[in-house]
C-alpha cells in the first residue's frame, strides 16, 4: 500500500470513528440506551418532555402466544405494566397454530389480562370466561388501582358491566350485567364503559360510561353501589342523536372514552367524537374544556389522556388514534407544546392508538387496536 493511501485510510477511519461518537452522546441518546441512532420526538419548547421509543419492548411472549387489538394499558403502584387485549381479534393467518388442523407453527392468542415489567418481562397472565362473573364479549379498558386490585371491561353492544379482579385473576366484584342498554340515567346499568379510575380518597369508581351512554359515573368501590353521574357541562344526561364533531356540544359524543384525575383533585373526560376534553371537580362541576384538531372527523381526537409523572403533573399526553399521536400539553392552559408518533408501521409509528399510561420515571406506554395490535414504550428523554 502507498503512503498516500495508507494516509487515507487512516484518515477516514479516525473521522469515521468521531462521527460515530458524535452520534451516541449526542441530542439523540435515550436514557441509559446506546441506541445511535434513536428516534427522540416530543416538547419544542425547553424543559419539556421528550421521548425516545424503545424498540425492544416488550420482549417476545412464550408459548406461541401472539397479541389481538391492545384495547387497554395500565402501570401500577409498583410501577409493572398491565395490557389487556382481545383474542378474538385474531385472523387465522394469524393465530394458525390454534385451528383444527393447524394451518402453521404459529400462533395462539395469548390470556387476555398480561402483566409485564419495566424490562418488559412476562409476570403472569390470565382472563377469560369463568365462574361467578360475565367477561365481556369485546376486552375494552384495564385500570389496577392503589389497592393492586384489577378492573376490566368490555364494549360490544351487550357490555353493560365492569369486573373486579386480584392481581392473580381472583374474582371479586361486578357491577352491572350484560345486556341491553337502560340509558344514560340508569344508576344500576353501564353500557360498553370504556375506562375506569379510583378516588382512593373516597373510595370512589370514576367511570367513562362510555360507547352506549353519554355520562361519567361514580360508584362506591367496595360495594359498587351507585353514587352519582353528569353528562357534558356537568349537566343530566340526555340520550339522542346528536351531530358529532362539535366541541360546542351540549351533550357528550360516543364513546365517553377516558376519565382520569390529578393530584389536584381535577377531572379530565376524553369526549372523543367531539374533539375535547373537559374538566370538573369530583362532585361533577364543570370547570373548562380544552378543544383539539377540531377539524377531526373520523373516531375523533381525544381518545385518552394521563398527566406526567412529575409532582405538579405539568403537563397532559393525549393519545389521538385518528391523528396517530401523542400530543403534549400544558395541563393549566391545555396549550399544545409539541407530539411524538405519527401514522405508520415502525417502532414509534402508531395505527389507531387508544390508551397510554406512564410510570414513576416519565416512561409511557401505548396500546393499538385495529390492525395495530401491539403495546409500546417510549423512554423519558433526560
Amino acid at each position: 500500500m502507498s503512503l498516500l493511501r495508507s494516509l487515507f485510510v487512516v484518515t477516514v477511519s479516525v473521522g469515521s470513528l468521531l462521527l460515530l461518537a458524535g452520534c451516541a452522546h449526542g441530542p439523540q441518546s435515550a436514557g441509559n440506551h446506546s441506541h445511535v441512532h434513536a428516534r427522540v420526538e416530543g416538547a419544542t419548547v425547553a424543559g419539556g418532555p421528550r421521548y425516545a421509543v424503545d424498540a425492544l419492548w416488550p420482549k417476545p411472549l412464550p408459548n406461541n402466544w401472539i397479541l389481538g387489538q391492545v384495547a387497554g394499558i395500565a402501570v401500577d403502584r409498583n410501577d409493572t405494566i398491565w395490557l389487556i387485549h382481545r383474542p378474538l381479534t385474531l385472523t387465522d393467518d394469524e393465530k394458525g397454530a390454534a385451528l383444527t388442523p393447524p394451518r402453521s407453527k404459529c400462533c395462539v392468542a395469548a390470556p387476555p389480562v398480561l402483566q409485564f415489567d419495566r424490562a418488559g418481562n412476562l409476570l403472569r397472565s390470565w382472563g377469560g370466561k369463568g365462574t361467578g362473573y360475565d367477561w365481556p364479549a369485546n376486552e375494552h379498558g384495564i385500570y389496577v388501582d392503589p389497592k393492586g386490585d384489577v378492573w376490566v371491561g368490555g364494549n360490544a353492544n351487550t357490555d353493560g358491566m365492569l369486573l373486579k379482579f386480584t392481581p392473580d385473576g381472583k374474582f371479586l366484584m361486578q357491577i352491572g350485567k350484560p345486556g341491553k342498554s337502560e340509558g344514560s340515567n340508569s344508576t344500576t346499568q353501564l353500557s360498553r364503559p370504556a375506562h375506569m379510575e379510583l378516588d382512593a380518597d373516597a373510595n370512589e369508581l370514576f367511570v367513562a360510561d362510555g360507547y352506549g351512554n353519554r355520562r361519567v359515573i361514580v360508584f362506591d368501590a367496595a360495594t359498587g353501589a351507585y353514587k352519582r353521574h353528569w353528562g357534558a357541562y356537568g349537566k343530566k344526561p340526555e340520550d339522542g342523536n346528536f351531530p358529532n364533531y362539535n366541541p360546542e356540544s351540549a351533550h357528550f359524543g360516543m364513546p365517553v372514552h377516558c376519565v382520569r384525575m390529578t393530584k389536584d383533585n381535577l377531572v379530565y373526560v376524553c369526549d372523543r367524537m367531539n374533539n375535547r376534553v373537559q374538566i370538573f371537580n369530583k362532585k361533577g362541576e364543570f370547570l373548562k374544556q380544552f378543544v383539539y384538531d377540531a377539524a377531526t372527523q373520523g373516531s375523533g381526537s381525544t381518545w385518552d389522556l394521563v398527566p406526567s409523572e412529575d409532582a405538579a403533573q405539568r403537563y397532559l399526553l393525549i393519545a389521538d388514534g385518528t391523528n396517530n399521536e401523542v400530543r403534549i400539553v400544558e395541563r393549566t392552559t391545555g396549550e399544545k407544546i409539541g407530539s411524538f408518533g405519527r401514522p405508520g408501521r415502525q417502532a414509534g409509528d402508531f395505527h389507531w392508538v387508544h390508551n397510554i399510561a406512564i410510570d414513576s420515571e416519565g416512561s409511557v406506554y401505548t396500546s393499538e387496536v385495529d390492525t395495530g395490535k401491539r403495546a409500546q414504550r417510549f423512554r423519558r428523554v433526560q
